[in-house]
């Protein structure tokens, strides 16, 4: 099968949903709308960096690949994603044209954008008679198409046009058809990036090098970086100090937030230097290591979809402590295998994670059936499975 992608060729989430298609043999093409070094086997990879794809965005290319900014104040960053919100549709005309071009020359049997945000929105335009499937990530429905009211109408016309739907949760299959994808086509939810490959998890021995030694103490770990309007990592600092209280060994593991302004200043209001850690990006070794060798992971999310980092927790025994948002609770049961909070109380998150490290048997029972639940329902084989068959059945239904 040619299969055209439009994806954000950054991101480790794209890219694993790719690696797929290129080792079954399926010719895979690809439209970055950010500059990126050309993920492994693909046929042609071509760059249409529609809403500012150029300045827009937590990473820039450098020689040795991709780097983070620098990290951006709060202020800064809503004010970027209201830009985005406003002026960001209005830059879709600018490059139909081209993506119109590209998809005449590569003559797709199959289009897959992989976000709503903008991917899909330029996706729009593919031509009748040419499959389009869409895939919903964490926020495309919940705060993104909220955004403007431009956000809105393009948000409408996607879900119109499609011809399938992918989503990370069972809440978007049901907003879906709030926001105009029709009843009957195919739907399918899988986690975003397809899954967790198991295989390679089993062979990670839990020793690749991090950026510094974790103490013999619990290690709480946050890895979610920096999300307006999806995190509250302002709560979560907050929280550590009430957790100090009972358990002042613990240590706090922050990686994607070093250098970032707003966590620095909290970290230093609070007096957190010698706790809590502000690590770099990780690659996926080191993050499945850190993950190994915590006790609690903690999202502090008010608007989210199934994070990959969440099931990677899961799958490695790692406690999750997470807000009591719908799509989380697809995948956590309160005391069971994990606890839901409010992101918005600092004490609830601070009691959630105190309770977590004072009951080791709960963590125990947890990881015990967290590790069903993942090879059950985010196995990465069998879920890709399932989407070549959902290919196969939209592209029987034209």
């Amino acid at each position: 099968m040619r299969i055209l992608f439009i994806a954000d060729g950054r991101s480790p989430t794209a890219i694993n949903w790719l690696r797929y298609w290129v080792e079954t043999g399926h010719r895979v093409h690809l439209i970055s709308t950010f500059p990126c070094d050309p993920p492994e086997g693909l046929v042609s990879i071509h760059f249409l960096p529609v809403a500012f794809g150029n300045f827009a965005g937590g990473q820039v290319r450098s020689n040795a690949g991709t780097r983070r900014r620098p990290g951006l104040g709060g202020h800064l960053r809503s004010l970027l994603r209201l830009l985005r919100y406003y002026l960001g549709p209005l830059s879709l005309g600018f490059y139909q044209r081209g993506y119109l071009r590209l998809v005449a020359e590569i003559h797709p049997d199959l289009v897959h954008a992989l976000r709503i945000p903008f991917e899909g929105m330029l996706a729009a335009t593919t031509p009748p008679g040419i499959p389009l499937v869409i895939s919903t990530w964490g926020n495309d429905l919940t705060l993104h198409a909220r955004g403007s009211f431009l956000m809105a109408r393009q948000t409408r016309c996607v879900l119109n046009r499609a011809d399938g739907l992918i989503t990370d949760t069972q809440r978007d299959i049901r907003l879906g058809h709030k926001w105009g994808f029709l009843p009957g086509k195919p739907t399918l939810v899988v986690p975003g990036s397809g899954g967790i490959r198991l295989n390679e998890l089993g062979t990670s021995p839990g020793h690749e090098e991090l950026p510094e030694d974790l103490p013999d103490g619990p290690v709480i770990v946050n890895p979610r970086g920096q999300r307006p309007g999806s995190l509250r990592q302002d709560i979560f600092f907050q929280a550590i100090p009430m957790i100090l209280e009972k358990i002042p060994q613990a240590v706090f593991v922050c990686p994607s937030l070093q250098g970032d302004i707003e966590s620095e200043r909290w970290v230093d209001k609070l007096g957190l230097r010698s706790s809590a850690k502000l690590w770099p990006r990780l690659n996926q070794a080191q993050l499945w290591t850190l993950f190994q060798r915590s006790q609690v992971f903690v999202s502090p999310s008010i608007h989210d979809g199934t994070p990959n980092s969440l099931l990677e927790a899961m799958a490695c025994g790692c406690f999750p402590v997470v807000g009591n948002t719908e799509s989380m609770a697809e995948w956590v049961k309160m005391g069971v295998n994990g606890l839901l909070v409010d992101a918005t109380d600092a004490y609830a998150i601070a009691n959630a994670v105190v309770r977590a490290i004072n009951q080791p048997d709960l963590r125990k029972e947890a990881a015990v059936y967290n590790a069903t639940l993942i090879a059950e329902r985010a196995a990465y084989a069998p879920n890709m499975a399932s989407v070549e068959r959902f290919y196969k059945s939209v592209r029987s239904k034209m």
